[in-house]
Order: structure tokens, then C-alpha cells, then sequence
């Protein structure tokens, strides 16, 4: 049996809402733009969302409206997409990392403090796997040193860290819409804020500048082209008409995967928090432990129809990293650790019990016959 690794949940709404933009002259900053921003508003519970071309987009919009550059600092993970560190560095700032907690694999609050100097603008927040950060321990660490939070959600729709969704703690939050994620635009994201000036400010940002719409060709500020067309716009709508159902449905398949998997050796699975009241299963990854070579697993695994991949690599210890701040192995142990031994299994909202179970009878045969 050969099971992919993602898939995409596309039914025939998405396809009626993307032909409606294509039988309207708006392929771009048109009707379904605004409807998708108001739709994701109300359902994380802000007061304005603004739609971008990708989350690291949106990320670096976000490090750009609050004016952090050279010579400034923002405390975040090195356990996640590069991306998220990468968007500190497009302004010239520095990310400065704290290792993470054993077991949530998020930035480590208890270390955040330590990590703090008179260069430190902001804390980026990211809410790895669909699992909520502590929010309220860096809130709290964040006011007494008058640094804003942003919050990297990019894998995290609908969680809900003490029964508030994320997305609605900092000063703005990102979230993305890649094919494998909990619900998708093909490509895309969208900031969600309570503020309506960073609101403004962000869609002219998106907008090579442009302070208004409807003002052509006038740009007071530098601006960058991170537009949403339209299409993916409809796509987003008919996702969110679904949300509830595309998250239930991977909440599923995260169940049956951690029923199968937790007592099987050389295993550890990811569990929510005490404080996560709902995980969002942006993947399912599960943790090798002492055995055989974490690239020999996956190669055999690989050669009986199972893909996997490693997440996250430890972003410290990428090759433009080490090469710019020198860091190196040792610097970060408990995301190095991670970083070595994670394996993200197949997964997807449709998977059937069926492809459930050869994923986990593969594992386990392949771990104790190698």
C-alpha cells in the first residue's frame, strides 16, 4: 500500500467559489479578498484580518509595522520553519533563540528572560505542530519589559491555549494556508490584529505602499507585493464554510494514530498540553528514541509506500546560521535532540483507518528488525 503524505480536503464548494471569481473581472483586491478577511476575523475572534501571499509574508510584515531593524533584537525558537527567524533577519534585526520544553517543543518561557537585552523590540511566539505556546507567561514576562509579542500561527488555526484561540494574544498573529496544512489556500496566509492602525498599515504594506486602494500610483512607504488573488481567496472561504469539520476530522486521525503508537517501542507521540485545550494537528509527529538511525528508519519506511520527513531541522545549526552567528552543535540541547530524532508521519483529514494502521505497523516492524 502506498500512502501519501499529505493531501489536500478540496470539495465541490472550493471549486464553485474559485469558478465564481473566474466569471467576475476581479482576479485580485476584489470582493472575495474582503469576504475572506471578515470570515477568518470572526472566527479567531479579532477584529481585523488582513490577507497576504504566504505566512513568511506575513511574518515579515509584521517585524516591518513594528519598526524593528539594525541593531534590534526579537527573542523566538529555533525549533520551527526557518522562516520565522528568516523574517527577523529581512529587516536587518537579529533573531535571538531560547532553546524549547521538552514534551511541547515551544520556546521555553522559563529561559525567555535570560535571553533579554537593551536591543530587545519584540518576542515571536510559535505555536509548533498546532500545540499553544505558554501565552500567558510571555505576556506577562513581555509587559514588564514593554516588548511586543507576535505570535507565528502558521500551524495553528483554531488552537486554543485556555480556551482562547491563538492568533488572539499579541499585537498581530500570522497564519498559513499551504496544502498541507490544517486548511488551505494552495498559497497564502492572513494576519489577524485588534489594532486598526497596524491593520491599515499592513494592508499598504502588502500594497507596494500604496496608502489607499483606490489611490493608484501614489506609495508614501516602501512596500512589497504580497497580495492574495482572488482564487485563493474562494478557496480560503469555502475552507473556513468547513473549519470545524477539516479540524475534527485531523483530530481523528491524530487519535487513532496516538492509540495505535503509544505503546509501541522506541516511540514517544506528541501530546497536548495541560494548558492546550484544543491542539490544532498541523502534521503528526513522533519522536524515535534510543534505536536504530533515524535515516535508516525512514528509508525503509520509505521503500514499503510510507513517506515521512524530519521536523523541524534546528534552524541555529543551518549552514547560513553557523555561518553568520557562528552557532554550532550543543548551543540549544533539547531542540538539537528534537531536531534529530523527529519524524513527521503521513497525514491528512481523509486518511482511513486502514492507512492508519499500515503507517503504524510498518513503524513498528521496521523499528524491531533493524
Amino acid at each position: 500500500m502506498e500512502v501519501p503524505l499529505s493531501r489536500p480536503d478540496i470539495t465541490e464548494r472550493e471549486i464553485e467559489l474559485v469558478n465564481q471569481v473566474l466569471r467576475t473581472p476581479f482576479l485580485s483586491m476584489g470582493p472575495m479578498l474582503r469576504r475572506f478577511e471578515e470570515d477568518f476575523a470572526r472566527f479567531i475572534g479579532t477584529k481585523e484580518a488582513v490577507a497576504i501571499s504566504s505566512g513568511t509574508a506575513g511574518l515579515h510584515l509584521c517585524v516591518v509595522a513594528a519598526g524593528i531593524g539594525p541593531g534590534d533584537e526579537v527573542i523566538t525558537t529555533p525549533f520551527s520553519f526557518v522562516a520565522s527567524a528568516n523574517c527577523v533577519l529581512y529587516t536587518g534585526a537579529r533573531p535571538v533563540f531560547v532553546d524549547v520544553e521538552e514534551g511541547s517543543w515551544n520556546m521555553d518561557p522559563e529561559r525567555v528572560e535570560a535571553a533579554i537585552t537593551p536591543r530587545t523590540r519584540a518576542i515571536l511566539a510559535v505555536h509548533i505542530f498546532g500545540q499553544p505556546c505558554r501565552m500567558d507567561r510571555l505576556l506577562e514576562i513581555a509587559r514588564r519589559h514593554d516588548l511586543l509579542v507576535l505570535e507565528d500561527a502558521c500551524e495553528a488555526v483554531g488552537a486554543e491555549f485556555q480556551g482562547r484561540k491563538v492568533g488572539t494574544f499579541g499585537r498581530a498573529a500570522v497564519f498559513a494556508f499551504y496544502p498541507n496544512k490544517q486548511m488551505t489556500t494552495g498559497e497564502g496566509g492572513i494576519i489577524t490584529t485588534d489594532d486598526p492602525g497596524w491593520a491599515a498599515l499592513l494592508r499598504s504594506l502588502r500594497n507596494q505602499g500604496r496608502e489607499a486602494e483606490d489611490l493608484w500610483l501614489h506609495h508614501p512607504r516602501l512596500g512589497f507585493n504580497y497580495r492574495l488573488n482572488e482564487m485563493s481567496c474562494a478557496l480560503g472561504v469555502a475552507q473556513l464554510e468547513r473549519i470545524e469539520e477539516l479540524l475534527t476530522k485531523r483530530e481523528r486521525v491524530a487519535q487513532e494514530y496516538t492509540r495505535r503508537l503509544r505503546d509501541v517501542s522506541g516511540v514517544a507521540v506528541l501530546e497536548p498540553s495541560a494548558q492546550t485545550t484544543r491542539m490544532s494537528w498541523f502534521l503528526y509527529p513522533v519522536r524515535l528514541l534510543a534505536g536504530p538511525p533515524r535515516a535508516r528508519v525512514m528509508e525503509e519506511l520509505a521503500r514499503r509506500g510510507v513517506p515521512t520527513r524530519p521536523y523541524f531541522s534546528a534552524i541555529h545549526l543551518q549552514p547560513f546560521y553557523r555561518e553568520r552567528f557562528g552557532s554550532k552543535e550543543g548551543d540549544f540541547p533539547v531542540t538539537e535532540a528534537a531536531a534529530s530524532s523527529m519524524v513527521a508521519l503521513p497525514f491528512y483529514g481523509k486518511m482511513t483507518d486502514q492507512e492508519i494502521e499500515h503507517v503504524c505497523h510498518t513503524l513498528a516492524e521496521v523499528l524491531l528488525r533493524l
